[in-house]
C-alpha cells in the first residue's frame, strides 16, 4: 500500500484486521499531515450528515456505496472505542476536543492492531505488474504482492509531501484522469477590485453564495489578495473560473422592502447598511457603488437597482490561491474505472485507487475526511 495518511492509514488497518500481510509505504517522514493541521489542529474528523449530495464527480453516484456500507456513526464508535472525546459544530461538523494527534495515534494504533508493518520515509522509484503481482521498487529493496493500494492524495499543500505520484500511476495502467484543479480554495480578487477591497483585509459577511448551480450560506472574508471564508470555500469548488459569484449580502431580508421603508430618509444609506453589515464593509461597498448618499436623494429607480445588487453583488474572481492553499484537490482518478463497491480497478485486477486521489470532492466541513475513511475501508475490506 502506497501513502500513510487518512486514506491509506484506514485501509492498511482494515485488511490487516482481516488477516492481510500489509506494507504501508509512505514517502514523507511523517504520516497523517493532514489530519494534523486540520480543523486548526482539532481536525473534523467527519461530518454528521455526510452522503453523496455533499460530494462532487463526474460521476456522482460513485461515492454511494461506499459511504452507506462505512459511514459517520461508524467513525464515530471508533473514535469513542479510543476514548476519543468530541464535539459537534455548526452545520454537523464533528472535532476532537483536544488534538488531530488523537485521531493520528488512532490510526496507527488500529494498524499496529492489523499487525501492519511500515516502510517511512520511503519514496517510491516505480511499479510494474508481472502476470497477478504487482513489484514496487524503493531504495528499501523492491516489494511484490497480489495488491496494490494507492491513496497518495492530491496536489493540496505541497509543503507537506503532496506530489502527482498517484495520477502518473493511474496513466501507467491506463487509465483517465479527470483533470485536476485546487478546491475548497480561498479567490483572488481581480486588480480592480483589489484595489477597491483590499483595504478591508480582515471584513467577514454572513452572506448567501451562489454558483454553478450551487448555494451555500456562510460567512465571507476579505483579505488582502481577495476572498476566503467558508463561504468562498464550499463555492470554491463549484468555480469554473469564468462565472461571477453571485453574492447575497443581506440573506434574511427583502432588500426591496427593506430600502423602501427608508426611501424618504435623510439617513445615509451607507449609514443604514451599516446596522447590517460590518460598517467599514458597508461604507466601501456603497463608496464603490456611488451610492454614498441620503436615502431620500437615491429615488425609487436607484434604489430598485440597489436592492438587486445587494440581492445579488456580483463579483469574478481572477482565479484561485492554488494548491498551496486549498484544501482538497478536485478532480482526479476516473471513478468509470473503479469498482464503487470496492475501489479495484476493473481491468487490472488486484489495483485500488482510494482517498483523494480519485474524483470525488466533498463540502468543506468534515466530507473529505469521510471519504477517506469510506473509500479506504471499502478496499480494506477488499483487498
Amino acid at each position: 500500500m502506497i501513502g500513510a495518511g487518512a486514506a491509506g492509514m484506514m485501509c492498511a488497518a482494515t485488511a490487516g484486521q482481516r488477516g492481510r500481510s500489509v506494507l504501508l509505504i509512505e514517502h514523507y517522514e511523517r504520516v497523517g499531515e493532514k489530519i494534523r493541521i486540520s480543523g486548526g489542529g482539532r481536525c473534523n474528523f467527519t461530518n454528521a450528515g455526510a452522503g453523496p449530495a455533499n460530494y462532487l464527480s463526474r460521476n456522482p453516484d460513485f461515492c454511494r456505496s461506499a459511504l452507506a456500507r462505512y459511514g459517520p456513526r461508524d467513525f464515530v464508535a471508533l473514535v469513542e472505542r479510543h476514548g476519543i472525546r468530541w464535539h459537534e459544530k455548526k452545520l454537523g461538523q464533528l472535532f476532537c476536543d483536544q488534538s488531530a494527534v488523537d485521531v493520528i495515534r488512532m490510526l496507527r494504533a488500529e494498524c499496529d492492531r492489523g499487525r501492519v508493518a511500515w516502510r517511512q520515509p520511503c519514496p517510491v522509484d516505480g511499479v510494474t505488474r508481472s502476470g497477478e503481482r504487482f513489484e514496487v521498487a524503493t531504495p528499501q529493496g523492491a516489494v511484490r504482492a497480489s495488491s496494490l493500494v494507492v491513496a497518495t492524495g492530491g496536489l493540496t499543500v505541497p509543503a507537506i509531501g503532496a506530489t502527482p505520484f498517484g495520477y502518473r500511476l493511474a496513466g501507467q495502467f491506463g487509465l483517465s484522469v479527470v483533470p485536476t484543479r485546487p478546491a475548497l480554495v480561498p479567490l483572488a480578487f481581480a486588480p480592480d477590485a483589489l484595489a477597491r477591497y483590499g483595504d478591508l483585509s480582515g471584513v467577514s459577511v454572513d452572506v448567501a453564495i451562489s454558483c454553478g448551480g450551487a448555494r451555500f450560506r456562510e460567512n465571507l472574508l476579505v483579505t488582502h489578495r481577495g476572498l476566503s471564508g467558508p463561504a468562498i470555500l464550499q463555492v470554491s469548488s463549484y468555480w469554473d473560473g469564468r462565472e461571477p459569484l453571485a453574492i447575497d449580502l443581506l440573506p434574511d431580508v427583502d432588500a426591496r422592502d427593506w430600502l423602501a421603508e427608508h426611501a424618504h430618509s435623510d439617513a445615509r444609506l451607507d449609514t443604514l447598511l451599516a446596522q447590517r453589515l460590518p460598517k467599514r464593509f458597508a461604507r466601501q461597498w456603497c463608496a464603490t457603488h456611488g451610492v454614498a448618499r441620503p436615502m431620500r436623494e437615491l429615488g425609487e429607480a436607484g434604489l430598485g437597482r440597489i436592492a438587486a445588487d445587494l440581492a445579488c453583488w456580483r463579483v469574478l474572481p481572477s482565479g484561485t490561491l492554488g494548491y498551496a492553499k486549498a484544501e482538497v484537490t478536485a478532480g482526479g482518478v476516473d471513478t468509470r474505472a473503479l469498482s464503487s463497491r470496492t475501489m479495484a480497478v476493473r481491468d487490472v485486477p488486484g489495483l485500488y485507487f482510494i482517498g483523494e486521489v480519485v474524483d470525488v470532492t466533498g463540502w468543506l466541513g468534515g466530507y473529505n475526511f469521510q471519504w477517506a475513511w469510506s473509500s479506504g475501508h471499502a478496499a480494506g475490506e477488499a483487498a
